[in-house]
């Protein structure tokens, strides 16, 4: 059984890709699916040798873990398309696989950028995201899973992990508009999120506080007390954008609730 799949969702990730397979490379297996990519995805994938599977879009989870389902080797590395293996974590991940750890999952460190500016504080780092894991090969429903959620997905686990020292570089946002682009499709996303949970703002004091207070309070602990300031220029401006964010998402959940029970009545 080779040692290391890597899975990886695309859409339209040409300017990304190409540094994300740069560093794995020497991986065993690549496992690309894409979503109907209209630029040059797909071939750079074959032309890293990857496997390219072209698949619809059912949503982040979904489309995620059809991708590790697709996986053979006994380890699975989850990655998103604009992040890269710093020179340090590549060496770490090939001797941790190569050495059967007592342990069956890791948690990689990511290293934020923004503006191309590494964000450092507020939380941004090391924001440790569990990516690496043994695949269960006796039972593949027991291998590690994203929860099924609109966005902002996680990897559930239940045993034991550790986290290796190298940094997963994300290239998340290198212009505002990428940003705001971004940000506008997962504040829609997280609308649906807190409609399934109930929250619809409607009682004009929750309204205020969720779509104004709570944002702005937010704002003020991150870029003070977290120390978003000492990144600079770029720190201001995401932490404002990302409050930004949270009360378009409030707001957004709103407008849903408010048009639905419009249409109902």
């Amino acid at each position: 059984m080779p040692l290391l799949s890597v899975a990886i969702v695309t859409l339209n990730e040409e300017e990304n890709l190409p540094r994300t397979l740069a560093s794995v490379a020497w991986a065993e297996q690549i496992i690309v699916v894409d979503s109907g990519s209209t630029d040059r995805t797909v071939e750079i994938a074959r032309n890293f040798g990857a496997t390219v599977i072209e698949r619809e879009w059912p949503g982040f989870a979904a489309q995620k873990n059809f991708a590790i389902a697709q996986c053979t080797s006994e380890w699975i590395l989850s990655l998103d398309a604009d992040e890269e293996l710093s020179a340090e974590l590549q060496e770490e991940i090939r001797s941790a696989v190569a050495s059967d750890p007592i342990v069956d999952a890791y948690y990689l460190k990511r290293r934020n950028l923004f503006l191309g500016r590494w964000m450092r504080h507020s939380g941004f780092y090391p924001d440790a995201k569990l990516r690496l894991f043994r695949r269960n090969a006796a039972n593949p429903e027991h291998t590690p899973r994203f929860t099924d959620r609109a966005v902002h997905e996680v990897i559930v686990f239940d045993g034991a992990t550790a986290t290796l020292a190298g940094d997963l570089i994300h290239h998340a946002y290198p212009t505002l508009s990428d940003y705001i682009h971004h940000m506008d499709r997962y504040s829609t996303l997280g609308a649906q999120l807190l409609l399934e949970r109930g929250r619809n703002n409607k009682a004009l004091p929750v309204f205020i506080a969720r779509v104004w207070l709570v944002p702005w309070l937010g704002f003020v602990g991150n870029y003070i007390f977290r120390l978003g300031f000492l990144d600079g220029r770029e720190g201001l401006l995401l932490h404002l954008y990302h409050a930004t964010y949270a009360s378009w998402k409030q707001a957004k959940a709103w407008e849903t609730a408010r048009q639905t029970n419009a249409s109902s009545s």
